[in-house]
């Protein structure tokens, strides 16, 4: 997802190194796969959202006994292994953002030469905004094999504690930049009945709530998830109005003022935010045999609705 801490340090990309791949002394006491060999599997590994006790004891047997991995911040992924006390044996290679569609390509001669790709990111599940899409797509296109081990993710964990309908949902990721094209998309959205599920920097929290307000309504119910699983997690729910104001009042970037007299602060930590999808409207009927339309609020299937999850009643018997 984005810059997850398990210890204190900074997100520094180191420089890239002329060989694609590069080969430590480790290699030489490989064996290199036989003519003709089945090509190697591609296992995507969640890791965790925030502590590293979240890791499951497959994550690191994996991490344990790879011989090839492939991470999003390979500083990260070391300081994972060294928080599970594990001794990576494996060759790190950097995948992140800007090499990710060139290195795609040498990652995929590696596999297509029989040799397994354990892929991660900083936090959560490999290709949920993160690297992974396209070397997913390129291994299934040439017929190999693509796994995952399963895990965190800030997406599902932030909806199941929403309390907002989970029954139907959207992942949006981070929202555009631009101002236009974040106004199309936040127009396009206001009226789907789907729970909505953003990413989002602390910086452009406050900014970003106010032009939800804007566009889906003042009250509609939302929920900011800051910091989940980690030790100063903090959920924070209400309207679009009341959250944007929270937020503004937090960073000091109240974007009711002009830019030039905003502050520089910003909600701090990583956050998920949830948004509650458009009113459904229902049919209910009323004595006399008619029907009449109604709305039970954002996300809702009428009075008493579970968000559809119960389904049919059970046949008499």
């Amino acid at each position: 997802m984005c810059k997850i801490r398990y210890e204190s340090g900074t997100h520094v990309r180191g420089p890239l190194t002329k060989d694609p791949i590069p080969r430590t002394e480790r290699d030489t006491d490989m064996p290199e796969p036989a003519p003709g060999a089945p090509g190697g599997v591609l296992t995507l590994a969640a890791v965790p959202i925030g502590r590293a006790e979240d890791a499951s004891p497959r994550l690191a047997a994996e991490l344990a006994h790879a011989t090839l991995i492939a991470a999003e911040d390979t500083r990260r992924v070391r300081r994972l292994a060294s928080s599970l006390s594990i001794e990576l044996k494996a060759r790190i290679v950097s995948y992140y953002d800007a090499v990710e569609a060139r290195r795609t390509a040498d990652l995929l001669d590696e596999l297509k030469a029989g040799r397994d790709v354990l892929l991660v990111t900083d936090a959560g599940t490999p290709g949920i905004s993160d690297p992974g899409y396209r070397l997913v797509a390129a291994a299934a296109a040439a017929g190999l094999r693509v796994t995952a081990l399963p895990g965190p993710s800030a997406v599902t964990t932030a909806l199941a504690v929403s309390g907002l309908p989970t029954d139907r949902f959207s992942f949006e990721g981070f929202p555009p930049r631009g101002q236009g094209e974040r106004a199309r998309r936040f127009a396009e959205l206001a009226g789907d009945r789907r729970t909505q599920v953003y990413f989002e920097s602390g910086r452009r929290l406050a900014v970003t709530l106010a032009e939800l307000a804007a566009s889906h309504g003042e009250d509609r119910p939302a929920v900011v998830c800051r910091e989940l699983t980690k030790t100063h997690e903090e959920i924070k729910r209400g309207t679009l109005a009341e959250l944007a104001a929270w937020a503004a009042e937090v960073s000091g970037a109240d974007p009711r003022e002009p830019r030039k007299k905003r502050g520089s602060g910003a909600v701090r930590g990583e956050i998920t935010l949830v948004v509650a999808g458009a009113a459904r409207r229902s049919r209910r009927r009323v004595p006399g045999g008619s029907d009449r339309s109604g709305s039970d609020g954002p996300g809702s299937d009428g009075p008493g609705s579970d968000g559809g999850l119960s389904g049919p009643p059970p046949p008499a018997r």
